[in-house]
């Protein structure tokens, strides 16, 4: 898996497509919620649930099932009838993107046993043909030695920085999109 702090930058990169002016910070804290919640599933290993089960470790809350779920869970029930500065579409896109973008950072990594992406239909596992993420520790100790500093650096290297170009791509296309088109005379 990436670390969560990798699954918040991430979220940060696709949420500058979604910035509008009033955007309440309810809807970031959901979106970053969102990106980690994922990984809540390793509390299984505490109760037996094996890795490969459906609802084991990467199983079905890594999968597009969950992410379309949560999604619609947060949209339409959380965020419904409050003024979210977004569509309510939009704001699904939105939970639906940064949700399903947990599994596919995870699909990337070099560890593990891949993400069932198709949950609940089928549990199989799959990992992109290209993995150049390193696995990151379960645990916040883990970081605090010299592979988690690395592990960190290469991070930074495959997410954090496409997720900055990204990002200010975003935050540069959605200003352009709110600028009023000039009349020639």
């Amino acid at each position: 898996m990436a670390s969560a702090i990798t699954h918040v930058v991430a979220a940060a990169g696709i949420g500058c497509w979604f910035h509008r002016p009033g955007v309440p910070r309810a809807v970031w804290a959901a979106a970053v919620v969102a990106a980690v919640i994922p990984d809540a599933d390793v509390i299984g290993f505490r109760f037996g649930i094996p890795y490969d089960s459906v609802f084991g470790h990467r199983g079905i809350s890594h999968s597009i099932a969950f992410a379309a779920a949560l999604a619609s869970l947060l949209a339409l029930g959380v965020f419904r009838n409050r003024d979210t500065g977004l569509r309510s579409g939009t704001l699904w896109t939105f939970l639906f993107l940064v949700t399903a973008s947990h599994g596919v950072l995870d699909a990337f990594t070099n560890g593990g046993l891949g993400i069932a992406c198709f949950a609940p239909l089928w549990n199989a596992r799959y990992f992109f043909p290209v993995t150049p993420i390193e696995v990151s520790p379960l645990s916040v100790t883990g970081f605090l030695n010299e592979r988690g500093l690395r592990i960190l650096a290469n991070e930074a290297v495959w997410v954090w920085l496409p997720a900055a170009l990204a990002g200010a791509a975003g935050l540069w296309v959605t200003r352009f999109r709110r600028k009023e088109p000039v009349l020639a005379g």
